[in-house]
């Protein structure tokens, strides 16, 4: 997985960071009986996936592939499987 560069940019790190605070918050509102403290984690992992989405957006996420070769390749590979 590390040749496909999955999710090694600026815009997946930023919205897993996000949402895994708003999971660790959630789960000390777990713990402690505090309802409005969990659904205040609900809140924030929300926004982890809208910031993560919005900043891939602007440029900051995965790149189009743009070696024409390797689909060439993968499309005459599958062609002569088949």
């Amino acid at each position: 997985m590390a040749a496909a560069s999955h999710g090694h940019n600026p815009a997946a790190w930023t919205g897993v960071t996000i949402t895994f605070i708003g999971f660790c918050v959630g789960g000390v509102a777990m713990i402690l009986p505090m309802v409005w403290l969990f659904w205040v984690g609900m809140a924030v992992i929300l926004l982890g996936g809208v910031v993560g989405k919005a900043m891939s957006m602007a440029g900051m996420g995965k790149q189009p592939a743009t070696h024409h070769h390797a689909v060439v390749s993968v499309e005459k590979q599958t062609a002569v499987s088949v």
